[in-house]
């Protein structure tokens, strides 16, 4: 028999956020959420959002990154120096 490979992933450059370089970035609700699903409100939800043209600065995360990916059609990002 023969043993079966692990996969290790590996880092990407220019993907995701290295240690200690992490950011911010900025995101506004610019759409509403109702009637998009409950997956989607509770992404906006997720990212501390309320109601229309209210603003949060979160850490520039993988997981912040991909709820803002799953609504982009409801937020505007952008990232904050």
């Amino acid at each position: 028999m023969t043993a079966a490979k692990v996969s290790k992933s590996k880092a990407v450059p220019g993907k995701g956020v290295a240690a200690g370089a992490a950011g911010k970035v900025r995101v506004t609700l610019v759409g509403s959420p109702f009637g998009t699903g409950k997956q989607h409100i509770a992404c906006v939800r997720g990212l501390g959002l309320r109601r229309m043209r209210d603003t949060r600065e979160l850490e520039d995360t993988p997981a912040v990154r991909g709820m803002i990916a799953r609504v982009s059609y409801l937020v505007k990002a952008e990232k904050v120096d």
